[in-house]
């Protein structure tokens, strides 16, 4: 494989989604979605579990059949073979063979792609190399770390020099130091002009990595801007109030909706122009025979914005 394992980009947008919409018998779990990526773009997808993603990514990537609208992956349809030669998938489960040594298992993945002689040695070779796997290339896979399973997982993923690749939480139950390697990894294929799409569950995975975010529940993209324009489209210049009180829940209610706030998770949410309005909460409070037992004032961020636009925590 080449230094750089991203071709020319073709006049064909990476991918572009139209209207998509898939059902489970009475369950929509994609609702009209559409969305486009830019070439060398990676836009991070956000949802709380069963909002529509995993079906959103393998019916991109040509494993689910939608009931209607359309996707064409560098111009061809997904499922097709221009359409999986030039996407590149890395599951949340593990897609290794434990019984083969890492070197084996990225020889299988690049024959199962039609790669043979120097051209998959080559392939392999950087594989080994942009995984920091040099060294275990002779290790069988069920003998890695977590970690390096991860790494290998993501390799098998891109043996075949794809354009577009798609990461489902890649960094999922690996430790911090194996989780900032991978972050390695993603950064140098964007520095290569490689286009992703990444699925994940931590705010800061997709602050520090992606270009744009969508956020997905209930089956739509109810979002899709930079994380900054999400922010200032959600709370404009306002500040975010948190305050935990204690009292009779419905009147902890009564008073969260006077006060046009919200309660998420036993807590109590506004927002404000000026700190000063705080004393007002707290006199309103206090009126209504709540005890406070905590407060902060906050700018918002990504995490506030899937709050208030969805209502849940992200890993909900």
């Amino acid at each position: 494989m080449s230094a750089n394992p991203t071709p020319a980009v073709p006049t064909a947008a990476p991918l572009q989604v139209d209207s998509l919409v898939k059902r489970y018998g009475q369950t929509l779990a994609v609702d009209g979605i559409s969305l486009s990526l830019a070439a060398g773009e990676c836009l991070g997808l956000l949802g709380p579990n069963g909002a529509g993603k995993s079906t959103l990514i393998r019916a991109i990537a040509g494993r689910v059949i939608p009931d209607s609208g359309s996707i064409a992956v560098f111009g061809s349809p997904a499922g097709s073979p221009a359409a999986r030669a030039a996407l590149g998938w890395v599951p949340q489960e593990l897609a290794i063979y434990p019984r083969l040594t890492s070197n084996e298992n990225l020889r299988s993945f690049g024959r199962y792609y039609g790669l043979t002689g120097k051209k998959l040695a080559d392939a392999v070779a950087w594989c080994l190399n942009w995984a920091a796997l040099e060294d275990r290339a002779g290790d069988l896979a069920r003998k890695l770390s977590g970690g390096m399973k991860r790494r290998l997982n993501m390799a098998a993923g891109l043996i075949h020099q794809p354009r577009l690749v798609l990461m489902d939480e890649p960094t999922v139950g690996v430790d911090p130091q194996s989780r900032n390697r991978i972050f390695e990894m993603i950064e140098a294929l964007r520095a290569q002009g490689m286009t992703i799409i990444y699925t994940t569950h931590y705010m800061e995975e997709a602050e520090r990595l992606c270009d744009r975010i969508a956020i997905v529940d209930h089956g739509r993209i109810i979002a899709l801007d930079t994380k900054d324009a999400l922010v200032k489209s959600a709370f404009a210049s306002r500040s975010q109030v948190l305050a935990r009180v204690d009292g009779p829940p419905a009147a902890v209610e009564a008073w969260v909706a006077e006060r046009g706030g919200r309660m998420v998770d036993a807590t109590a949410q506004f927002t404000v122009e000026h700190p000063s309005e705080i004393a007002a909460l707290l006199d309103s409070a206090s009126s209504a025979g709540l005890a406070l037992v905590d407060l902060s004032l906050h700018r918002p961020n990504l995490e506030s914005v899937f709050l208030h636009l969805t209502g849940r925590e992200l890993r909900d």
